[in-house]
């Protein structure tokens, strides 16, 4: 079975929000993986020496 053909427009549309929504998905993984970090290292990260 062959898929209905459907408008070129609606098709790059779809695919716009899809990659907008994988991209937005990316940012929030990376964005809670460093508060984590963050939350984990906790206040002994500004005390050790440089």
């Amino acid at each position: 079975m062959s898929e209905p053909v459907q408008d070129p427009q609606a098709e790059a549309k779809a695919r716009r929000g899809r990659n907008i929504a994988l991209a937005l998905g990316l940012v929030l993984f990376v964005v809670l993986v460093f508060i984590v970090t963050v939350v984990r290292l906790g206040a002994s990260v500004a005390d050790r020496p440089l």
